[in-house]
C-alpha cells in the first residue's frame, strides 16, 4: 500500500494509478464458480432461495471466512488479558509483589496481548472487506446478467429503476453485511470470557451480571423489529420515488415544452414526503435503541455491584477496576449486537428482493427452433403460432399466423395502428411468448427497432457494436445510410461521444446510425420496424434504395411500413387487422383482392392527388439531370463556401469545439470547510448543535466520574477501612449513571431532529435546483448521474452522516477525557501524548489526500455501472436480436471489476493506516505502565493509577476510532458536496415575470416574427442556425422542410425557449418572447413532439396533468382525436392505467394522445414536429383532417418529412444549414421547376408514381 499512498499525497490521484486487482478478486473467474455453485445448489430446479443463494455465496468464498474467524477468536481472547491483569497491576502497586521483576513482566504481557489484538484485528477487517468486494460484484454480474434475458412480462412488474436498485442498494449491502459475519458467535464468546473474569473477582454476583446483559438485549428485540418494518417501508417507499424520478429525467424535454415541470417536481415532492414519514419514524427508533445501548454498561454494573454489596463480597478498588474494564469491553458486543441484528435483517430483505428478481420468468427459449445455417431453404416459417404477451388476457396478441419466408426475399408488413405490426417482429425475434404453434429460423439475425436505442459512447462503436473494424465495409455502410455528411458536421467525426440515448443527434441520424450498426452485422435474417419513419423523404427513398434494394439485395428482410410507396418493391407484403394476417401476396394480387388493403393505398392516393400540378414530362426530366454529375458539382461547391463563410466569420473562436457530454465533475483535494459549515447550518441555522456537543461533554462528565467515585470510594486492599458506607457507594453511583443516561437520550434524539431536518430540506433544494435547470444541462448531464445523486447520495444524507459527524464530535470529547484522566494521575504521561498524537495527525493528513481520491474514484466509477446496466435494460431487446448477451456481460464485468478496484484499495488503505494508529497508542500504553511502575511506592494512589490504565485500555479503540470517524467523515461528505453541487446548477430564466405578464388573450392573432436569429447549443458549439430571418403570418399554415441537421428542430426549440437564442430576435404578436416568463410563453403555445410520450398514471393525467378541465372536455377531446371508443373499451376507462413509458399503448396511440393533449389545450400557436412519423397513411389523414376542422383559424407550423403533409399548407419554408433557402407559398415554389423545393417533391412523385402506375 505504501507506494500508492505516497503518490496520492504529491497529486489527485487517477484510476490509472490504482493498481490492477488480484485474479481472485476479479469478478470475471468469480461469476461462473458462483453460477455452477448456485446451479448444484438449485439442483430441483425450483428457483433460486434466499436459502440457496445464501449457500453459494459461503461456498464460494469459504476459506476466508474460515480464516477470519481464527483472527476473530484470537483478537476476542487477546482483548481480554487487560481486564484479567488490572487486579494484581492495582495489588502491585499496592507493594504486594510475588517476585522480582513482576512489575516488567506484567507491562510485557499488557504489552504483547495489544499487539496480538491489533494484528488480528487489522487482518480480520482487512480479510472482511475484500469477501465483501467480491461477493458483491458477483452479485452485481449475476443481476446484469438476468436483466439481459427477462421476459418482456416479468420486465413489466419490475421498472428499471428498481432492477437498478437491486444492482446499487441490495448488491452493496450484501457486501457491507460481510463486516458482520462472525459477530454473533463473538458475541457469545465475549460475554463468556468476560462471565469468567467477573467470577475470579466478584464470585457469585457475576451472576447479576449475566441477568442484566441478557435483559439488554432482550429490551432490543421489539426495537429491532420496529426498525426492520421501518426500513421495509423505506425502501419501497423510494423505489416508488426513483422510477417517478428516472421517468421524469428521461422525458424533461416534453415537461418543458409543455410547461409542466413544476406540476410533476410536486408529485416527486409528495412522493418523498411519504418517504420521510418513514424515515422519521426509522431515526427516532434509532435513537432510541443507541440510548439502551449507551445505558447497558452502568446498568450492568449497577446491577453487578448492588448484588455483590447484597451477598457481602468484600468491593476493592483492583476487582472493581477490573470489572469496570470488563464492562467497558462487554459494551462493544452488547452495542454491535442490534446493529448486527439489524443488518442480518436488512441484508435479509436484500437477498430476498435479488432472490426473488432472479426467479422471474426469463424469455422462453423454446420459442423458436434455430436450424443450422444453409439447413433449409426457408428463412422463417410460422405454422399455426398463437402468442401472446400477457398470458392472463383472454385474447391471444398474434392468431392463427402461418408465415414461410424463403431466403432472399422480402416481405413488408403493413396495417392500421395497434394492428401488431411490430409484434410480429418481436414474435420473430423470440421476444413474445408462445401459446402455440411452431417458429423455425435459419441463420443469423439483425433487427432495427422502431424508436431507436443508441448507446452512450462513440459512433464508430455503435456501429461496429462488438465487430472488428473492416474500412471498406464500414465506409460502404456510412455511404449507404448517408452517414458521411452528418458525420463531417460534427466536430469528432465518427469519434463524437453520444450522449446518453443519442441525445446530441436527430431522431433521423439516431435511426440511420440504427440502420447502419444492423448492416454492419451482416446477418442473414434482417428485421425493420419502421425505419424510414424517423427520417425525411428524400434521406427514406435514399434509404429505401441503398439498403433494401442495394446492399440488402441478397438477403431476406422483413420491414413494418406505413408508406405505401415502398410496398410494391416487396415480393410478398402482408396485411395485418387485430394480431391476424388478413392478406398476403404480391402488390397486385392484394390491390384487386381486398378492401383493409385498399383502404391504406386510397389514402395514399388521396393525399398524392395533390401532386398533380407536377407532371409527368418533367418529372422524367428532373430524372436524369439528378443522375447528371455536373449538379452534383454545383452542390459540391455551394457546399464549400458555406464553409469558407462560417470559417472566416469564426476566427475569433479558436477554442476547439468541445464534447457535449463532459466528464463528471470530480472535486479535487480537500473538501472546503465550508460544506461543512453549510451542512451544519442549514437546519435551524445550525441552533442545535451547540446543544448537541453540551450533551455529549455533560455524559462524560457524568461517565468519568461515576468510575472515578468507584475507584476512589473503595478499598485498596482487605485491610484498609472505606472512606465511605456501601450504601452510600452504590446511592451515589446510581444517581451518577441515570444522570448520563439522560445526557445521551437528549443527544440522540436532538441529533437526530438536526439530521432528518438536513436531509429534508437538502432534497427539497436540490431538486427544485434540477427542475428548473435548462435543457442543455440534460442534454449534457446523463440522468445517471442525477439518479446517484438522487439515490445513493441522498440516502447517505438521511442516513448516514449526521451520525458520522456527530460520531466524530464524540469521539474527540471522549478522547480528551481519557487524556484528563491519565495525565491526571502523573502529568508526566503528558509529555509522551504530545508526540503520539502530532504523529497521529500527520499520518492522518498523509493518508487522507489518497484516500478521499479513492473515495472519490469510487463514486466516479460507479456511475458507469449503473449506465450501462441501465442502457441494456432499454436496448435488450436490440441486444438480443443481435447475439451480443456475452459481449454485453464481459463489459459490464470490466466496469464492475473497475468500481471494485478503488473500492479494495480504499479498503487496504484504511487498513494501512489503522494498523500504525495502534502500534503507536499500543506503544503509548505500554510506556505509561512503565513509567507507573518505576515510580516509587507510595507517591501515587494505587487505585486512581488503577483507573489511568484501565482507560489506556482503551486508548488505542479511541485514537483509532477518532482519526476512523475523520476518514469516514470526510469521505461520506462527499455526498453532502454532490448535492450542494447539483443544488446551484444556473436556472432558466423566472416561469413568471409578474411586472411583464402577457395579457390574458395574448396570442390573439399568433403572429411570428423572426429576426436574426443564431442559436448554438452550448457557448463551446457551432452555431446551428446561422442567423435566419422570416415571418410566419397568423392564422396560416406554414411547412418548414429542409434535410436532416438543417436546423428545423433547433428552430421550434427556440421558439419554446428551450435553447435561448445567442442573438436576434423571435416576436409574437408585438411580444418578444424572450421578455416574458417561461410558462406565460410554454403555456400558450401547443406542441405535437416527435416522439410521442406518456407517463405512468392514468389516461386523465397523461392528457390533463394540471387538472383543469372537466371529464366532458377530455372525453370530446378523445372522441376528436379517434380515441374515445378505444378507451371506452378499457374497464377502467379515464382512469385506466398507463404503465411506464406508455409501454401499453402502441406508438401511434400515443401519437393521438399527444393529439388530445393539443385538442384540449386549443392555443392559437400549435406546433407539429413530424408527428406523422409513425402513424400509417389512414391514422395520418385523420390527423391532417382533425387538424384542419379544429385549428382552421390557428399558426400552424409543421416540420414534415413527408412531402405531402405539406402540399395543403400556406406557406413552405426550406432552411438549409441554418439559413432560409426558400419560403413561398407551395404553388408558386412548384412551378419554378429550378426551386429545391420542386426537386424534392418530384423526387416524391417518382417514387411513388413508379408504384402507381402497376396500380392504374
Amino acid at each position: 500500500m505504501g507506494p500508492l499512498i505516497a503518490a496520492g499525497n504529491k497529486k489527485p490521484l487517477d484510476l490509472e494509478d490504482v493498481p490492477q486487482l488480484d485474479s481472485s478478486d476479479s469478478v470475471v473467474g468469480a461469476v461462473q464458480n458462483f453460477i455452477n455453485r448456485l446451479a448444484s445448489a438449485d439442483s430441483e430446479g425450483s428457483g433460486v432461495t434466499v436459502l440457496k443463494l445464501v449457500k453459494a455465496l459461503l461456498f464460494s468464498a469459504w476459506k476466508d471466512i474460515l480464516w477470519t474467524a481464527l483472527l476473530a477468536f484470537m483478537y476476542t481472547v487477546a482483548s481480554y488479558v487487560g481486564p484479567y491483569l488490572i487486579d494484581t497491576f492495582v495489588q502491585y502497586l499496592n507493594g504486594q509483589r510475588e517476585f522480582k521483576n513482576e512489575g516488567y513482566l506484567l507491562v510485557m504481557a499488557f504489552f504483547v496481548a495489544k499487539l496480538v489484538e491489533c494484528l488480528s484485528q487489522r487482518h480480520w477487517y482487512f480479510k472482511l472487506q475484500q469477501i465483501g468486494i467480491r461477493l458483491r460484484a458477483v452479485l452485481v454480474a449475476m443481476i446484469y446478467n438476468k436483466g439481459l434475458t427477462l421476459s418482456c412480462h416479468s420486465k413489466q412488474s419490475h421498472t428499471s429503476g428498481e432492477i437498478i436498485n437491486f444492482m446499487t442498494v441490495d448488491a452493496e449491502r450484501v457486501g457491507e453485511f460481510c463486516w458482520y459475519i462472525h459477530d454473533l458467535w463473538i458475541v457469545a464468546l465475549q460475554v463468556a470470557l468476560a462471565l469468567v473474569i467477573l467470577y475470579k473477582n466478584l464470585g457469585l454476583a457475576s451472576i447479576a451480571a449475566f441477568v442484566a446483559t441478557v435483559l439488554v438485549m432482550l429490551a432490543n428485540i421489539p426495537l429491532g423489529k420496529m426498525q426492520e418494518k421501518c426500513q421495509d417501508k423505506l425502501m419501497e417507499s423510494k423505489d416508488k420515488r426513483m422510477k417517478a424520478t428516472s421517468e421524469i429525467l428521461r422525458n424533461m424535454r416534453i415537461l418543458k415544452l409543455q410547461g409542466w415541470e413544476m406540476k410533476f417536481l410536486s408529485k416527486i415532492i409528495g412522493l418523498r414526503n411519504i418517504e420521510e414519514g418513514w424515515l422519521k419514524r426509522f431515526v427516532y427508533t434509532n435513537g432510541i435503541t443507541s440510548f439502551v445501548f449507551y445505558v447497558a454498561p452502568s446498568v450492568v454494573s449497577v446491577a453487578t455491584f448492588g448484588a455483590s454489596i447484597l451477598l457481602g463480597v468484600r468491593l476493592e478498588s483492583g476487582k472493581i477496576l477490573s470489572a469496570l474494564a470488563t464492562f467497558r469491553i462487554l459494551q462493544e458486543p452488547i452495542y454491535s449486537l442490534p446493529d448486527t441484528i439489524s443488518m442480518i435483517a436488512q441484508t435479509k430483505v436484500s437477498l430476498d428482493r435479488i432472490a426473488s428478481f432472479l426467479r422471474l420468468d426469463d424469455l422462453q427459449p423454446d420459442v423458436i427452433e434455430k436450424l443450422p445455417k444453409g439447413s433449409s431453404d426457408t428463412a422463417i416459417e410460422i405454422v399455426d403460432g398463437n402468442f401472446s404477451w400477457d398470458f392472463t388476457s383472454a385474447t391471444a396478441t398474434l392468431k392463427d399466423i402461418n408465415l414461410k419466408v424463403f431466403h432472399g426475399m422480402r416481405v413488408a408488413v403493413c396495417g392500421t395502428v395497434g394492428s401488431g405490426k411490430s409484434s410480429l417482429l418481436s414474435c420473430i425475434l423470440g421476444e413474445l411468448p408462445k401459446i402455440s404453434g411452431t417458429l423455425k429460423l435459419c441463420g443469423t439475425k439483425a433487427y432495427v427497432a422502431q424508436s431507436p436505442w443508441i448507446q452512450s459512447g462513440k459512433i464508430e462503436e455503435n456501429i461496429l457494436f462488438g465487430k472488428e473494424m473492416d474500412r471498406e465495409r464500414y465506409d460502404r455502410v456510412l455511404e449507404a445510410c448517408t452517414l458521411k455528411k452528418d458525420l463531417e458536421i460534427l466536430s469528432f467525426g465518427d469519434q463524437t461521444i453520444i450522449g446518453e440515448r443519442g441525445i446530441n443527434l436527430s431522431g433521423g441520424q439516431k435511426q440511420r446510425i440504427q440502420i447502419a450498426r444492423a448492416l454492419y452485422q451482416d446477418a442473414d435474417i434482417y428485421l425493420f420496424d419502421d425505419p424510414f419513419s424517423a427520417v425525411d423523404a428524400h434521406t427514406g427513398s435514399h434509404l429505401f434504395k441503398e439498403v433494401l434494394l442495394g446492399i440488402l439485395s441478397s438477403k431476406t428482410v422483413i420491414y413494418v411500413t406505413h408508406q405505401v410507396e415502398f410496398l410494391p418493391a416487396a415480393d410478398l407484403i402482408l396485411v395485418m387487422k387485430d394480431g391476424r394476417i388478413t392478406q398476403a401476396g404480391k402488390y397486385n394480387d392484394i390491390l384487386n383482392s381486398g378492401t383493409d388493403f385498399m383502404e391504406l393505398v386510397g389514402a395514399h392516393k388521396k393525399a398524392l392527388s395533390a401532386l398533380d400540378t407536377v407532371d409527368a414530362g418533367s418529372v422524367s426530366e428532373k430524372n436524369i439531370s439528378e443522375g447528371d454529375p455536373t449538379t452534383g458539382c454545383a452542390n459540391g461547391n455551394v457546399q464549400k463556401e458555406d464553409n469558407q463563410g462560417n470559417e472566416s466569420g469564426k476566427v475569433d473562436d479558436v477554442r476547439p469545439k468541445g464534447q457535449l457530454v463532459q466528464e463528471e465533475e470530480r472535486e479535487k483535494g480537500k473538501v472546503g470547510f465550508s460544506v461543512y459549515w453549510k451542512y451544519i447550518t442549514i437546519a435551524y441555522g445550525g441552533a442545535i448543535v451547540p446543544l448537541i456537543l453540551l450533551a455529549q461533554i455533560v455524559f462524560q462528565i457524568f461517565q468519568i466520574g461515576s468510575n472515578y467515585w468507584m475507584a476512589w470510594a473503595s478499598p485498596v486492599s482487605a485491610d484498609v477501612k472505606p472512606p465511605v458506607g456501601s450504601f452510600t457507594l452504590i446511592i451515589v453511583y446510581l444517581a451518577l449513571a441515570i444522570a448520563s443516561a439522560f445526557s445521551v437520550l437528549a443527544r440522540a434524539m436532538l441529533l437526530r431532529t438536526a439530521g432528518y431536518k438536513t436531509a429534508t430540506l437538502l432534497f427539497k433544494k436540490m431538486h427544485l435546483c434540477i427542475f428548473r435547470a435548462p435543457m442543455s444541462f440534460f442534454d449534457s448531464t446523463p440522468s445517471g448521474r442525477i439518479l446517484n445523486r438522487a439515490s445513493t447520495d441522498q440516502s447517505a444524507v438521511d442516513l448516514n452522516i449526521p451520525y458520522q459527524v456527530g460520531s466524530f464530535a464524540f469521539s474527540v470529547i471522549q478522547l480528551l477525557g481519557i487524556i484528563a484522566v491519565m495525565s491526571q494521575v502523573a502529568w508526566q504521561i503528558f509529555i509522551i501524548f504530545i508526540p503520539v498524537i502530532a504523529t497521529c495527525i500527520w499520518y492522518q493528513q498523509y493518508y487522507i489526500s489518497s484516500a478521499r481520491e479513492l473515495a472519490r474514484l469510487v463514486g466516479v466509477c460507479k456511475a458507469p455501472v449503473i449506465q450501462h446496466f441501465a442502457e441494456t435494460i432499454l436496448g435488450a431487446t436490440t441486444i438480443r436480436s443481435f447475439d451480443q448477451e456475452s459481449r454485453f456481460q464481459e463489459t459490464s464485468m470490466k466496469l464492475t471489476d473497475g468500481y471494485s478496484r478503488p473500492k479494495f484499495h480504499a479498503a487496504a488503505a484504511m487498513e494501512w493506516l489503522c494498523f500504525r494508529m495502534d502500534m503507536l497508542s499500543s506503544i503509548t500504553f505500554a510506556f505509561s505502565l512503565f513509567f507507573l511502575i518505576s515510580i516509587p511506592e507510595g507517591v501515587i494512589d494505587p487505585a486512581i493509577a488503577g483507573l489511568a490504565v484501565t482507560y489506556g485500555l482503551n486508548l488505542n479503540m479511541l485514537q483509532a476510532w477518532v482519526v476512523w470517524n475523520i476518514c469516514n467523515m470526510e469521505n461520506k461528505i462527499i455526498s453532502v458536496e454532490r448535492l450542494l453541487q447539483y443544488s446551484s446548477v444556473p436556472s432558466e430564466p423566472a416561469l413568471v415575470i409578474e411586472t411583464n405578464r402577457p395579457d390574458h388573450s395574448w396570442p390573439s392573432h399568433g403572429e411570428v416574427n423572426i429576426h436574426d436569429l443564431q442559436v448554438r447549443y452550448a457557448p463551446h458549439m457551432p452555431l446551428v442556425l446561422r442567423g435566419m430571418t422570416c415571418t410566419f403570418p397568423g392564422g396560416l399554415k406554414t411547412g418548414i422542410v429542409g434535410r436532416t441537421g438543417s436546423g428545423k428542430t433547433t428552430l421550434i426549440q427556440t421558439l419554446f425557449r428551450i435553447v435561448e437564442p445567442a442573438a436576434g430576435q423571435i416576436v409574437i404578436d408585438g411580444v418578444n418572447i424572450s421578455t416574458i416568463g417561461l410558462h406565460d410563453l410554454r403555456l400558450r403555445l401547443s406542441i405535437i413532439p416527435q416522439d410521442p410520450t406518456m407517463f405512468e398514471g392514468t389516461i386523465r393525467s397523461n392528457l390533463d396533468p394540471l387538472e383543469e378541465y372537466t371529464d366532458e372536455q377530455i372525453w370530446e377531446a378523445l372522441d376528436k382525436c379517434q380515441l374515445g371508443d378505444g378507451v371506452r373499451k378499457k374497464e377502467g376507462r379515464l382512469d385506466s392505467s398507463v404503465t411506464e413509458n406508455g409501454e401499453n399503448w402502441s406508438m401511434g396511440q400515443r401519437q393521438l394522445v399527444c393529439l388530445g393533449r393539443v385538442l384540449l389545450k386549443k392555443s392559437k400557436i400549435l406546433v407539429l414536429d413530424e408527428a406523422t412519423a409513425s402513424v400509417d397513411t389512414a391514422t395520418d389523414n385523420l390527423i391532417q383532417t382533425t387538424l384542419r376542422e379544429h385549428f382552421s383559424d390557428c399558426t400552424v407550423l409543421t416540420i414534415a418529412h413527408r412531402i405531402t403533409s405539406v402540399l395543403d399548407s400556406d406557406m413552405v419554408l426550406l432552411l438549409s444549414h441554418g439559413l432560409v433557402e426558400e419560403y413561398d407559398s407551395p404553388a408558386r415554389l412548384l412551378e419554378n421547376k429550378s426551386s429545391s423545393f420542386a426537386q424534392l417533391v418530384a423526387e416524391y412523385t417518382v417514387r411513388s408514381n413508379s408504384s402507381m402506375e402497376k396500380f392504374d
